[in-house]
C-alpha cells in the first residue's frame, strides 16, 4: 500500500476529526479511503444516470458494433 501526502484546509482537517471521533471511520486514513470509494461510487452511478437519460432523449447509437467503431 502506498502512502499520499495531501494538504489540508484547517475546516477539513476538523471535518475529518470530527467524523473519526463519531465513528464514521477508525482512522483519518481510513476515512479518506472510504471517502473515495464512494466518490468512485457516486461517478459511476452518475454515468449510468446520464446514460439513461441519453437514451430517454433519443441520443443512442444504433447499429453495428463494428461499423459504428470503425466510424469513430
Amino acid at each position: 500500500m502506498s502512502t499520499l501526502s495531501v494538504p489540508l484546509t484547517p475546516t477539513v482537517e476538523q471535518m475529518i476529526e470530527h467524523l473519526v471521533q463519531n465513528g464514521i471511520a477508525e482512522s483519518k486514513a481510513a476515512l479518506v479511503r472510504k471517502a473515495i470509494i464512494k466518490f468512485a461510487e457516486d461517478q459511476a452511478v452518475n454515468e449510468v444516470l446520464e446514460a439513461e437519460q441519453e437514451a430517454r432523449d433519443g441520443k443512442i447509437l444504433t447499429g453495428d458494433l463494428d461499423v459504428l467503431a470503425a466510424a469513430i
